[in-house]
């Protein structure tokens, strides 16, 4: 019974992708609207399809390469050519995730606009239909790679160890796909968003989704390519990795005396665990999408958090019986360190409440009416730069509570169960990303269904349904992201405690000078890295602002149509003359919208090359110059630095964004209202373009970055021991 359930591990990613498949072909059958709203989602799902084209010819080369010289590598004693296919593999899947979850979301998009005509509730269905697909399309594709790939390197006769080094190599690939998704989506996202805000919000005074602007189709895309392709991508390697990172310290276990015979998984339990955990996460997941229900009065993030809540107390019942099940009740490492079934699965407790905790933490200070984010809107009053220190200070801030709560999720974790206990807390944490993840794709997808209502002139009530559905996805994207930044955290420290497991490292001395270097070099790196992604957004939306105002300057039916807009500033559409509607009217589709989309594309292609090398040759660099230790220092200061800075760039942006919003809904300072358009909400506008890149390139990014580096690391470790 017990090694055959290894079996039921990749039965059970093919399960996850049936009902992806289902999900999506339910999506696909609803209907898309008029014949307005069809042509505006086929620009934005042409724009992301050409986005991901042009994206995957160029990684096509880097995993080609990458994968010749790891089959190389792998030819030392304790590895395997064959670590270079499990690279290609895990780039493949990773980059079939983003694929998937873009398709299905650029079509539930107008689904999502064309339901909300009739039904709020029927457009939380679509577009968390759609969500859906992205979140269990990660993890039916990482459990399915991995699984399948540990049943046939475990019949290859090699040793445990062995098995696990070679299946390294699909994290890694993972890893490597997710960074330039990120990186590249988050700059093609922003560079539009930078240029529809400026232009079109601060000087032309038209909404940035309205369809005179010629950056809005560039940035609908960009909400698909940033939000759900580079998130998906994000998290499916925080998936693979904390699983691979639970594998290799489990194969400590190996050969203990109270292992060889429980349940006949022939002393592999601890190295199964984590899978097992990965597959049962996926049936509670499946489950709990199916209460996710909302009607017209309800309040969609209550449903949402049903799901959710419903999905992790299956998960936790399910866990405690899997645990005791699977690991004898206590047994001894060789060291005499006594663990026990029961400390594992409080160490998988630990990691569920603090990826909750941090999630609640951040959206206190990023959420609409919060303190913090009020602090932020008060500072507006007297300008962008107050502001601008304002949310500054608020990210600061931020980065306070979640790193006690890492501290004491860590120390927890470690008591419980030791460096195992770590490792699977970072599991714990991700076992139900299936659904967590859906809940995050979901904003994205209400976002561009908001947009295509605005582009489309449909109703205002139609638009008030879709920024209801929004609003909750700010606020399930803002919880997402500190969701991203705890699994980091735990999964980058899992992956550190199985370098130094694997070239034998007990302990590293800062004491050292080559610990010491490398600890400043790894410190230095997130600053290096940020400041590369944040300059790449500068740059590429340099390019936007100026095409956006060229065609408003040089297209005779933009610049008649903003005069008239400007004439009757404030006025509704019906009370204007004859003449200026049809002055107006004549502009519609007249912006060309297909040259925006261009430049995001090219200028993100051409700036994510530089910010991946970096995260990629940097371990390599270290790790043979100056050995395991310093590489080991590296690897401490680049996790502890680049979760403190992903914390303060997503947290600030977050907040600058919701300053903006409250402004645009109509907030009372010193007994005086200020709405959209005065200058305290253009003064948040300008803090809101700031902190874009923050939180949707370089902040999100350095989860990835600080991954990347530990699991090449953990690649290069046979090589340095």
């Amino acid at each position: 019974m017990g090694q055959n359930l290894i079996y039921l591990i990749p039965v059970l990613g093919i399960l996850s992708l049936l009902f992806t498949y289902w999900k999506s072909s339910w999506v696909a059958k609803q209907d898309v609207g008029t014949e307005k709203m069809a042509r505006i989602a086929k620009s934005i799902s042409d724009g992301a399809m050409a986005f991901l084209k042009a994206e995957y010819k160029v990684l096509a080369i880097f995993v080609a390469v990458v994968g010749v010289l790891m089959a190389i590598s792998g030819t030392t004693e304790g590895s395997s050519p064959i670590v270079g296919i499990s690279f290609v593999i895990g780039a493949f899947c990773s980059a079939l995730a983003g694929f998937i979850g873009m398709k299905v979301a650029t079509k539930a998009n107008v689904r999502t606009t064309n339901a909300a005509r009739t039904s709020l509730g029927k457009a939380l269905e679509v577009a968390f239909a759609g969500g859906s697909v992205m979140g269990m399309g990660v993890v039916g594709l990482g459990l399915l790679g991995l699984g399948t790939l540990f049943i046939v390197y475990s019949n290859m006769g090699w040793e445990i160890n062995k098995v696990i080094t070679v299946l390294t190599g699909f994290s890694f690939g993972a890893s490597s796909i997710a960074l330039f998704a990120r990186v590249g989506g988050g700059i093609y996202t922003k560079a539009a968003d930078v240029g529809a805000d400026l232009v079109g919000k601060v000087e032309a005074g038209i909404p940035e989704d309205h369809p005179l602007n010629p950056a809005t189709i560039a940035d609908n895309v960009g909400d698909n390519v940033g939000d759900v392709a580079g998130m998906g991508a994000d998290l499916f390697e925080s998936y693979v990795g904390a699983i691979v990172g639970t594998m290799v310290l489990g194969a400590v276990f190996v050969g203990i005396t109270g292992f060889e015979s429980t349940n006949d998984f022939g002393g592999l339990n601890a190295i199964i665990l984590p899978l097992v955990l990965s597959g049962v996460g996926i049936l509670t997941s499946i489950l709990g999408t199916f209460f996710v229900k909302v009607g017209d009065g309800g309040d969609p993030q209550k449903a949402l958090n049903k799901g959710e809540f419903i999905s992790a107390a299956l998960m936790l019942v399910a866990t405690f019986f899997i645990v005791d099940w699977m690991l004898p009740e206590s047994w001894s490492d060789a060291a005499g360190t006594t663990f026990t079934s029961m400390g594992v699965f409080w160490a998988v407790i630990i990691g569920l409440v603090a990826g909750l905790a941090i999630g609640i933490i951040t959206e206190f200070y990023t959420g609409t009416g919060t303190k913090p984010v009020k602090s932020i809107v008060n500072q507006s009053l007297t300008g962008a730069a107050t502001n601008i220190i304002a949310g500054l200070g608020v990210g600061m801030m931020s980065t306070a509570l979640p790193t006690l709560v890492l501290a004491a999720g860590i120390i927890g974790a470690h008591y419980f169960a030791g460096l195992y206990g770590i490792a699977i807390a970072a599991v714990g944490m991700l076992s139900n990303l299936g659904i967590q993840l859906a809940v995050d794709a979901y904003g994205p997808i209400s976002d561009n269904a908001g947009g295509i209502a605005e582009m489309a002139d449909l109703p205002k009530d139609v638009r008030q349904k879709t920024d209801k559905l929004d609003a909750v996805g700010n606020t399930t994207a803002a919880i997402g992201k500190g969701f991203a930044i705890g699994s980091a955290a735990l999964t980058a420290l899992a992956l550190f405690a199985a370098y130094m497991t694997t070239t034998g490292l007990t302990s590293i001395d800062v004491a050292n000078p080559v610990v010491m270097a490398g600890l400043l070099i790894g410190s230095m790196l997130p600053f290096l890295f940020s400041a590369l992604a944040m300059n790449a957004v500068g740059r590429a939306a340099m390019d936007m602002i100026q095409e956006v105002r060229r065609q408003f300057a040089d297209i005779p039916e933009l610049k008649a149509a903003l005069a008239v807009m400007k004439k009757n500033d404030g006025s509704e559409y019906k009370t204007w003359s004859d003449s200026d509607k049809s002055t107006f009217d004549a502009a519609d589709g007249k912006a060309e919208y297909g040259k925006c989309v261009e430049i995001s594309t090219k200028a993100s292609i051409r700036e994510m090359v530089l910010p991946g090398l970096l995260a990629v040759i940097s371990p390599v660099i270290i790790g043979f110059g100056g050995g395991a230790e310093m590489l080991g220092g590296l690897l401490a200061g680049v996790t502890s630095c680049g979760v403190l800075m992903a914390i303060f760039q997503s947290n600030a942006g977050g907040a600058w964004d919701n300053a903006k919003k409250m402004f645009e809904e109509g907030v009372e300072i010193q007994g005086k209202m200020y709405y959209k358009g005065s200058d305290p909400h253009k003064a948040t506008v300008v803090g809101d373009t700031v902190g874009d890149p923050f939180k949707d390139t370089s902040g999100p990014s350095l989860n990835i970055l600080l991954k990347l580096i530990s699991i090449v690391a953990l690649v290069l470790a046979p090589l340095l021991s």
